[in-house]
């Protein structure tokens, strides 16, 4: 087995991440929710205004997986969070410690940022995900619920 390697993504991964976007998006059954083009990558990763950054894990040459983080604030601590996004291992790289590997990536950057937490979100019924994560030591948030405005309730919301 060739060696896992995580680097910061660059302009040129943007279509290797729009296709992990629509993988991730497949599993998660929601493919026809990705609107998101090669172009939109480009400007919210990489773009002059990004606060958003992407990750690449390879395994030898070939990517096998990504990640999509940025850091938030928690009024409470008087620090920054790093919140993930969106963080996927192609099928066949499952099992291989790259979700592991990527994870602890990030972690070693909220420590080195000074952070106060490392927060992302799972959905319920993804049990191997949720397995995992607990076996690392991260703790679901039961108290808090989400809550979320997009598309014409943001617009009409925004406009009122």
């Amino acid at each position: 087995m060739a060696e896992l390697t995580i680097r910061k993504a660059t302009e040129k991964d943007a279509g290797l991440i729009l296709r992990f976007v629509k993988e991730l998006a497949g599993y998660e059954k929601a493919v026809h929710e990705v609107t998101a083009t090669e172009a939109d990558i480009k400007t919210s990763l990489f773009g002059d205004s990004a606060n958003a950054h992407a990750l690449i894990c390879s395994n030898g040459e070939t990517p096998v997986g990504f990640a999509v983080y940025f850091f938030n604030y928690s009024t409470w601590l008087g620090k920054n969070g790093l919140y993930l996004e969106d963080l996927y291992v192609s099928p066949e790289s499952r099992g291989t410690g790259a979700g592991k590997a990527i994870l602890k990536h990030l972690a070693g950057i909220a420590v080195n940022k000074n952070c106060g937490r490392f927060e992302w979100s799972v959905l319920d019924w993804n049990a191997p995900a949720i397995q995992f994560y607990e076996s690392i030591g991260a703790r679901p948030m039961n108290e808090w619920v989400s809550y979320r405005l997009d598309g014409n309730a943001l617009a009409a919301f925004a406009g009122s």
